[in-house]
């Protein structure tokens, strides 16, 4: 089984535990062990690039260097704790200064030289789509999602490695892969107004109207990301937006990892979807998907 360190986040040991447990066990079926990072920190998303430059470097720096004593690949879950990683990483190994003014504050190495990758490139690069397709005990026949990356794993541009970061497709070919009927749509990497959650409610309420306009559009019964601020902002928002909308918005929202695990079959699922605020098990029931009660 291929080893690799992984940076868990904060989100995924609370208000996403979903993700981070249906990220680890699917992981494991397949073939990829995570081993957490000791004594990891916050990586500082969202609040700290908005507090103090230095700040938003060296809380991420720490977590490098705990990667860089592992010698291992980093493997990440959350596109915000990604983003603040691979922008840390940047930094440091361009500026001498700066990764030396870091280590003295961080109190390690923070010169992480390995890779940073999420686990749905990992997965795409160390598995494949034909070794996960083999693997599928109950394909997602009935479900029509749409991908939603949302801005953070593919902006400022260099953040995506091989995924075109205009028209990603990676996520696409996974949920075909695992038996879904991918619905294209042109709203992949727009912004869902995560950071302005707490500040500029009326826009963020605006942008995630039109993401689900745009899905619904598209033909999609469901959204799936791999960033747990998304799905919340997705799932808090879809029920503000009743009151604000003339048109109802009822679109569960998945992380890719739930399906991906349903449909190899995994224990659990139904603690997974029990967690969410737009409870998922109607669509999954409809969709002749029943044994996610298992």
């Amino acid at each position: 089984m291929k080893q690799y360190s992984f940076f868990p986040g904060c989100s995924q040991l609370s208000s996403a535990k979903e993700y981070g447990v249906s990220a680890e066990e699917v992981a494991e079926a397949l073939g990829l062990h995570l081993e957490p990072l000791k004594d990891w920190n916050c990586c500082g998303a969202s609040s700290a690039h908005m507090t103090n430059h230095l700040l938003s470097v060296c809380l991420p720096a720490r977590d490098l260097a705990l990667a860089r004593e592992e010698e291992r690949d980093l493997v990440v879950v959350c596109a915000s704790c990604y983003n603040n990683l691979r922008s840390a990483q940047k930094q440091i190994l361009a500026d001498s200064s700066l990764a030396q003014k870091v280590h003295g504050i961080a109190g390690k190495n923070p010169r992480f030289e390995g890779r940073i990758i999420t686990l749905l490139d990992l997965i795409m690069h160390e598995v494949g789509l034909e070794e996960l397709g083999k693997k599928v005990t109950q394909p997602l026949m009935g479900l029509k999602p749409v991908s939603y990356y949302g801005c953070l794993m593919s902006r400022p541009r260099g953040m995506m490695d091989d995924d075109d970061p205009d028209n990603p497709a990676f996520m696409d070919d996974l949920l075909t892969s695992v038996g879904a009927d991918v619905r294209p749509w042109s709203y992949k990497t727009d912004c869902c107004g995560g950071s302005l959650s707490l500040t500029r409610t009326d826009v963020v309420v605006t942008l995630v109207n039109r993401l689900f306009e745009a899905a619904e559009e598209a033909g999609a019964n469901c959204i799936v990301t791999a960033c747990p601020m998304c799905l919340a902002n997705l799932e808090m928002r879809q029920r503000e937006g009743k009151l604000i909308f003339s048109k109802e918005h009822d679109l569960p929202v998945f992380f890719f990892t739930e399906l991906v695990g349903l449909a190899l079959g995994l224990e659990g699922a139904e603690e997974w979807f029990s967690r969410h605020l737009i409870d998922p098990r109607p669509l999954l029931a409809r969709s002749g998907l029943n044994r996610s009660a298992g």
